[in-house]
Protein backbone atom coordinates (compact mmCIF):
# COMPACT_ATOMS: atom_id res chain seq x y z
CA UNK A 1 0.00 0.00 0.00
CA UNK A 2 2.87 2.29 1.09
CA UNK A 3 4.45 1.53 -2.10
CA UNK A 4 1.08 2.58 -4.26
CA UNK A 5 1.40 5.72 -2.59
CA UNK A 6 4.76 6.71 -3.16
CA UNK A 7 4.25 5.59 -6.56
CA UNK A 8 0.78 7.58 -7.20
CA UNK A 9 2.61 10.86 -5.36
CA UNK A 10 5.33 11.01 -7.95
CA UNK A 11 3.28 10.30 -10.45
CA UNK A 12 1.11 13.24 -9.32
CA UNK A 13 4.27 15.57 -9.03
CA UNK A 14 5.01 14.96 -12.44
CA UNK A 15 2.06 15.63 -14.08
CA UNK A 16 1.41 18.27 -12.10
CA UNK A 17 5.34 20.19 -12.71
CA UNK A 18 4.80 19.03 -16.68
CA UNK A 19 1.54 20.44 -16.92
CA UNK A 20 2.98 23.94 -14.78
CA UNK A 21 5.63 23.87 -17.66
CA UNK A 22 3.57 23.67 -20.33
CA UNK A 23 2.32 26.89 -18.85
CA UNK A 24 5.36 28.51 -19.29
CA UNK A 25 6.22 27.91 -22.79
CA UNK A 26 7.35 30.87 -23.76
CA UNK A 27 7.91 31.71 -27.85
CA UNK A 28 9.78 34.56 -29.24
CA UNK A 29 10.65 35.84 -32.53
CA UNK A 30 10.67 38.67 -35.02
CA UNK A 31 8.88 40.67 -37.64
CA UNK A 32 10.07 41.76 -40.91
CA UNK A 33 9.37 43.05 -44.28
CA UNK A 34 9.89 40.54 -46.78
CA UNK A 35 11.71 42.66 -49.72
CA UNK A 36 13.82 45.14 -47.31
CA UNK A 37 13.87 43.35 -44.07
CA UNK A 38 12.74 46.29 -42.12
CA UNK A 39 11.11 45.84 -38.81
CA UNK A 40 7.41 45.98 -38.50
CA UNK A 41 5.88 47.66 -35.72
CA UNK A 42 2.81 46.63 -34.46
CA UNK A 43 2.00 43.77 -36.19
CA UNK A 44 -0.69 41.11 -34.40
CA UNK A 45 -0.15 38.01 -33.84
CA UNK A 46 -2.51 35.98 -32.98
CA UNK A 47 -3.56 32.06 -31.49
CA UNK A 48 -7.02 32.22 -33.10
CA UNK A 49 -10.19 31.40 -31.77
CA UNK A 50 -10.14 34.41 -29.06
CA UNK A 51 -7.58 32.96 -27.50
CA UNK A 52 -5.31 35.68 -27.42
CA UNK A 53 -2.05 37.14 -29.21
CA UNK A 54 0.18 40.03 -28.73
CA UNK A 55 1.79 43.36 -31.31
CA UNK A 56 5.88 43.75 -31.92
CA UNK A 57 7.42 46.15 -30.61
CA UNK A 58 9.69 49.03 -31.35
CA UNK A 59 12.04 46.80 -32.99
CA UNK A 60 9.59 44.35 -34.87
CA UNK A 61 10.30 41.30 -31.95
CA UNK A 62 7.37 40.05 -29.56
CA UNK A 63 6.98 37.59 -26.77
CA UNK A 64 3.92 34.97 -26.69
CA UNK A 65 3.09 32.96 -23.79
CA UNK A 66 1.47 29.89 -24.59
CA UNK A 67 -0.11 26.49 -22.76
CA UNK A 68 1.07 24.04 -24.75
CA UNK A 69 2.70 23.03 -28.31
CA UNK A 70 1.82 22.35 -31.25
CA UNK A 71 0.09 25.92 -31.85
CA UNK A 72 -0.77 27.97 -34.88
CA UNK A 73 -0.16 31.13 -35.16
CA UNK A 74 -1.43 33.93 -37.61
CA UNK A 75 0.40 37.20 -38.44
CA UNK A 76 -1.72 40.15 -39.52
CA UNK A 77 -0.19 43.83 -40.27
CA UNK A 78 -2.20 46.60 -42.55
CA UNK A 79 -1.12 46.83 -46.25
CA UNK A 80 0.50 42.92 -46.01
CA UNK A 81 -0.52 39.73 -46.48
CA UNK A 82 -1.55 37.30 -43.50
CA UNK A 83 0.78 34.23 -42.89
CA UNK A 84 0.30 31.36 -40.71
CA UNK A 85 2.36 29.15 -39.33
CA UNK A 86 2.78 25.59 -36.77
CA UNK A 87 5.34 26.11 -33.99
CA UNK A 88 6.13 22.92 -32.66
CA UNK A 89 9.63 23.84 -31.20
CA UNK A 90 9.73 25.86 -28.09
CA UNK A 91 13.46 26.68 -28.43
CA UNK A 92 12.29 27.79 -32.21
CA UNK A 93 13.38 31.36 -33.12
CA UNK A 94 10.84 33.05 -35.21
CA UNK A 95 11.56 35.03 -38.02
CA UNK A 96 8.23 35.76 -40.14
CA UNK A 97 8.37 37.65 -43.00
CA UNK A 98 5.63 39.83 -44.86
CA UNK A 99 5.22 40.25 -48.13
CA UNK A 100 3.47 43.03 -49.00
CA UNK A 101 -0.14 43.13 -50.41
CA UNK A 102 -1.02 46.42 -53.13
CA UNK A 103 -3.19 49.37 -51.49
CA UNK A 104 -4.75 51.79 -53.49
CA UNK A 105 -4.95 54.98 -51.65
CA UNK A 106 -6.05 58.23 -52.55
CA UNK A 107 -3.79 61.14 -53.34
CA UNK A 108 -1.73 62.43 -50.66
CA UNK A 109 0.01 65.62 -51.04
CA UNK A 110 3.03 66.99 -48.54
CA UNK A 111 3.74 70.03 -48.06
CA UNK A 112 6.84 71.54 -47.01
CA UNK A 113 8.32 75.01 -46.17
CA UNK A 114 9.70 77.42 -48.64
CA UNK A 115 13.26 77.37 -47.17
CA UNK A 116 14.81 74.28 -47.48
CA UNK A 117 17.83 72.43 -45.38
CA UNK A 118 20.39 74.35 -47.05
CA UNK A 119 18.81 77.79 -47.65
CA UNK A 120 18.49 77.64 -44.01
CA UNK A 121 21.66 77.49 -43.70
CA UNK A 122 22.72 80.89 -45.49
CA UNK A 123 22.97 84.09 -43.43
CA UNK A 124 19.97 85.09 -42.90
CA UNK A 125 18.76 87.03 -40.12
CA UNK A 126 15.59 85.51 -38.20
CA UNK A 127 13.94 87.05 -34.97
CA UNK A 128 11.05 85.19 -33.36
CA UNK A 129 8.09 85.83 -31.40
CA UNK A 130 6.17 82.95 -29.98
CA UNK A 131 3.08 82.28 -28.58
CA UNK A 132 4.36 82.89 -25.07
CA UNK A 133 5.94 86.54 -26.37
CA UNK A 134 3.07 86.98 -27.45
CA UNK A 135 1.16 86.86 -24.34
CA UNK A 136 3.30 88.41 -22.32
CA UNK A 137 4.27 91.62 -24.40
CA UNK A 138 3.85 95.01 -23.04
CA UNK A 139 2.11 96.35 -26.11
CA UNK A 140 -1.52 97.33 -26.92
CA UNK A 141 -1.02 93.62 -29.59
CA UNK A 142 1.01 91.55 -30.77
CA UNK A 143 2.38 93.53 -34.16
CA UNK A 144 3.45 96.60 -31.87
CA UNK A 145 5.72 94.28 -29.96
CA UNK A 146 7.48 93.10 -32.71
CA UNK A 147 9.31 96.49 -32.35
CA UNK A 148 11.24 95.20 -29.41
CA UNK A 149 13.05 92.46 -31.82
CA UNK A 150 16.68 93.53 -33.14
CA UNK A 151 16.54 95.56 -36.38
CA UNK A 152 12.81 96.33 -36.05
CA UNK A 153 11.54 99.80 -36.48
CA UNK A 154 7.69 101.08 -35.50
CA UNK A 155 6.03 103.96 -37.75
CA UNK A 156 2.66 104.78 -36.80
CA UNK A 157 0.79 105.88 -40.24
CA UNK A 158 -2.52 105.91 -38.77
CA UNK A 159 -5.22 105.21 -36.36
CA UNK A 160 -4.58 101.39 -35.71
CA UNK A 161 -2.42 101.40 -38.24
CA UNK A 162 1.34 100.28 -37.50
CA UNK A 163 4.04 99.84 -40.19
CA UNK A 164 7.27 98.01 -39.21
CA UNK A 165 10.44 98.89 -41.13
CA UNK A 166 13.41 96.47 -40.96
CA UNK A 167 16.06 97.97 -43.45
CA UNK A 168 16.95 101.09 -44.65
CA UNK A 169 14.38 104.59 -44.05
CA UNK A 170 11.71 104.27 -42.18
CA UNK A 171 8.77 105.26 -44.42
CA UNK A 172 4.77 104.95 -43.72
CA UNK A 173 4.18 102.44 -46.49
CA UNK A 174 6.93 99.63 -46.85
CA UNK A 175 6.04 98.28 -50.46
CA UNK A 176 9.27 96.51 -50.30
CA UNK A 177 8.73 94.64 -47.09
CA UNK A 178 6.34 91.53 -47.58
CA UNK A 179 3.99 90.16 -45.27
CA UNK A 180 2.54 86.54 -45.08
CA UNK A 181 0.00 84.94 -42.75
CA UNK A 182 0.55 81.42 -43.17
CA UNK A 183 2.06 81.82 -46.20
CA UNK A 184 -0.37 84.55 -48.06
CA UNK A 185 0.20 87.29 -49.43
CA UNK A 186 -1.25 90.09 -46.52
CA UNK A 187 -1.03 92.90 -49.24
CA UNK A 188 -4.18 95.39 -49.19
CA UNK A 189 -5.86 95.39 -52.35
CA UNK A 190 -4.96 98.11 -54.48
CA UNK A 191 -2.12 99.68 -52.20
CA UNK A 192 0.78 96.72 -52.88
CA UNK A 193 1.62 96.92 -49.45
CA UNK A 194 0.02 95.97 -46.34
CA UNK A 195 -1.49 98.09 -43.82
CA UNK A 196 0.22 97.32 -40.75
CA UNK A 197 -2.02 93.98 -39.00
CA UNK A 198 -5.27 96.41 -39.94
CA UNK A 199 -6.50 93.25 -42.22
CA UNK A 200 -4.49 90.41 -40.73
CA UNK A 201 -4.74 87.87 -37.47
CA UNK A 202 -5.82 88.58 -33.83
CA UNK A 203 -3.37 88.03 -30.79
CA UNK A 204 -5.89 85.42 -29.55
CA UNK A 205 -5.30 83.20 -33.75
CA UNK A 206 -1.08 84.15 -33.68
CA UNK A 207 0.93 80.66 -32.81
CA UNK A 208 3.85 82.73 -33.46
CA UNK A 209 6.13 85.50 -35.65
CA UNK A 210 9.02 84.99 -37.80
CA UNK A 211 11.17 88.44 -38.92
CA UNK A 212 13.65 87.19 -41.89
CA UNK A 213 15.75 91.13 -41.60
CA UNK A 214 17.09 92.02 -44.10
CA UNK A 215 17.50 91.09 -48.61
CA UNK A 216 15.65 87.97 -48.50
CA UNK A 217 14.37 88.41 -51.94
CA UNK A 218 16.39 84.94 -53.09
CA UNK A 219 13.97 83.09 -50.81
CA UNK A 220 10.60 84.97 -51.10
CA UNK A 221 11.14 86.57 -54.13
CA UNK A 222 11.85 90.55 -55.15
CA UNK A 223 8.71 91.94 -53.01
CA UNK A 224 10.74 91.00 -50.03
CA UNK A 225 13.82 93.58 -50.93
CA UNK A 226 13.44 94.87 -47.45
CA UNK A 227 12.56 91.99 -45.01
CA UNK A 228 9.86 89.15 -44.50
CA UNK A 229 7.20 89.54 -41.79
CA UNK A 230 5.25 84.93 -41.74
CA UNK A 231 2.90 84.84 -39.36
CA UNK A 232 1.91 81.57 -38.13
CA UNK A 233 -1.74 81.25 -37.07
CA UNK A 234 -3.08 78.60 -34.42
CA UNK A 235 -4.12 75.19 -35.78
CA UNK A 236 -7.63 74.39 -35.26
CA UNK A 237 -6.84 70.49 -34.82
CA UNK A 238 -4.26 71.71 -31.91
CA UNK A 239 -5.81 74.79 -30.29
CA UNK A 240 -9.32 73.87 -29.90
CA UNK A 241 -11.90 75.18 -27.36
CA UNK A 242 -13.01 78.96 -26.33
CA UNK A 243 -10.75 81.43 -25.86
CA UNK A 244 -11.30 84.80 -24.76
CA UNK A 245 -8.91 88.24 -24.21
CA UNK A 246 -10.11 91.64 -23.04
CA UNK A 247 -8.20 94.56 -22.84
CA UNK A 248 -8.21 97.77 -20.78
CA UNK A 249 -6.06 101.04 -20.64
CA UNK A 250 -6.33 104.94 -20.31
CA UNK A 251 -8.76 107.00 -21.64
CA UNK A 252 -11.64 104.21 -21.65
CA UNK A 253 -9.57 101.92 -23.80
CA UNK A 254 -11.14 98.68 -24.04
CA UNK A 255 -10.50 95.52 -26.13
CA UNK A 256 -11.99 92.29 -26.56
CA UNK A 257 -11.76 88.92 -28.74
CA UNK A 258 -12.99 85.76 -29.18
CA UNK A 259 -12.24 82.24 -30.73
CA UNK A 260 -13.72 79.38 -30.96
CA UNK A 261 -12.15 76.23 -32.53
CA UNK A 262 -13.57 72.86 -32.98
CA UNK A 263 -12.56 69.97 -35.73
CA UNK A 264 -14.63 66.98 -36.45
CA UNK A 265 -12.52 63.87 -37.61
CA UNK A 266 -13.48 60.81 -39.08
CA UNK A 267 -16.41 61.91 -40.24
CA UNK A 268 -16.80 59.42 -43.17
CA UNK A 269 -16.00 56.99 -41.03
CA UNK A 270 -12.82 55.02 -42.92
CA UNK A 271 -10.98 53.77 -40.25
CA UNK A 272 -9.31 50.88 -42.45
CA UNK A 273 -8.27 53.24 -44.93
CA UNK A 274 -7.27 55.46 -41.97
CA UNK A 275 -4.51 52.62 -41.23
CA UNK A 276 -3.68 51.60 -44.65
CA UNK A 277 -2.66 55.11 -45.25
CA UNK A 278 -1.07 55.11 -41.71
CA UNK A 279 0.86 52.43 -42.62
CA UNK A 280 1.89 53.18 -46.10
CA UNK A 281 3.51 56.36 -44.66
CA UNK A 282 5.18 54.68 -41.80
CA UNK A 283 7.41 52.27 -44.36
CA UNK A 284 7.77 55.17 -47.13
CA UNK A 285 9.10 57.53 -44.08
CA UNK A 286 10.52 54.64 -41.46
CA UNK A 287 13.31 57.14 -40.26
CA UNK A 288 10.27 59.38 -38.38
CA UNK A 289 10.46 57.53 -35.10
CA UNK A 290 8.43 60.38 -33.85
CA UNK A 291 5.93 60.48 -36.21
CA UNK A 292 5.98 56.90 -36.59
CA UNK A 293 4.62 56.26 -32.74
CA UNK A 294 2.07 59.27 -33.42
CA UNK A 295 0.88 57.15 -36.04
CA UNK A 296 0.65 53.84 -34.22
CA UNK A 297 -2.26 55.89 -32.01
CA UNK A 298 -3.81 56.99 -35.01
CA UNK A 299 -4.16 53.54 -35.66
CA UNK A 300 -5.51 52.53 -32.00
CA UNK A 301 -7.87 54.87 -32.37
CA UNK A 302 -9.26 53.64 -35.57
CA UNK A 303 -9.14 49.96 -34.30
CA UNK A 304 -11.45 51.35 -31.31
CA UNK A 305 -13.78 52.70 -33.67
CA UNK A 306 -13.61 49.17 -35.62
CA UNK A 307 -14.86 47.45 -32.25
CA UNK A 308 -11.55 45.64 -32.42
CA UNK A 309 -10.73 46.62 -28.16
CA UNK A 310 -7.80 44.01 -28.09
CA UNK A 311 -5.41 45.58 -31.50
CA UNK A 312 -5.96 49.06 -30.26
CA UNK A 313 -4.94 48.50 -26.05
CA UNK A 314 -2.03 46.02 -27.48
CA UNK A 315 -0.63 48.77 -29.44
CA UNK A 316 -1.45 51.51 -27.17
CA UNK A 317 0.47 49.65 -24.50
CA UNK A 318 3.57 48.74 -27.02
CA UNK A 319 3.57 52.80 -28.09
CA UNK A 320 4.31 53.26 -23.92
CA UNK A 321 6.68 50.58 -23.48
CA UNK A 322 8.55 51.37 -26.33
CA UNK A 323 8.48 54.84 -26.96
CA UNK A 324 9.66 56.41 -23.38
CA UNK A 325 11.83 59.05 -25.15
CA UNK A 326 8.83 60.95 -26.39
CA UNK A 327 7.26 61.92 -23.82
CA UNK A 328 4.42 63.69 -25.35
CA UNK A 329 3.03 60.72 -27.03
CA UNK A 330 3.70 58.59 -24.13
CA UNK A 331 1.13 61.10 -22.54
CA UNK A 332 -1.46 60.74 -25.00
CA UNK A 333 -1.26 57.17 -25.29
CA UNK A 334 -2.13 56.83 -21.73
CA UNK A 335 -5.20 58.77 -22.14
CA UNK A 336 -6.37 57.11 -24.99
CA UNK A 337 -5.61 53.78 -23.19
CA UNK A 338 -7.06 54.92 -19.89
CA UNK A 339 -10.00 56.29 -21.76
CA UNK A 340 -10.67 53.03 -24.21
CA UNK A 341 -10.24 50.90 -20.67
CA UNK A 342 -12.91 52.87 -19.36
CA UNK A 343 -15.45 52.59 -21.72
CA UNK A 344 -14.87 48.28 -22.04
CA UNK A 345 -15.23 48.59 -18.12
CA UNK A 346 -18.81 49.00 -18.94
CA UNK A 347 -19.13 46.40 -19.79
CA UNK A 348 -17.12 43.97 -19.21
CA UNK A 349 -16.56 43.81 -15.33
CA UNK A 350 -12.76 41.95 -15.69
CA UNK A 351 -11.72 45.26 -17.52
CA UNK A 352 -10.67 48.19 -14.87
CA UNK A 353 -9.33 51.06 -15.64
Amino acid sequence: MQLFYNVFKIAFFTLLSSSFLQAQITLKGKVQDAETGEELIGAAISLGQNQGGTNTDYNGEFVLKVAALPVQLRVTYTGYTPFELTVQDANQRLSIKLSSSEVLIEELVIKGQRIDDKQKAAPLTVENLDAIAIKETPAVSFYNGLGNLKGVDLTTASLGVTVINMRGFNSTSPVRSLQIIDGVDNQAPGLNFSLGNFLGSSDLDVAGVDLVVGASSAFYGPNAFNGVISMKTKNPFIHRGLSVSLKGGERSLLEGAARYAESFKNKDGKFEDSNKAVQKLAKDYSGYKYFGAKGLIVMAKNYYQLKDDFSATSILESVIKNFSTFTDVVTEAQTELSIIKGEISKTNSSITN
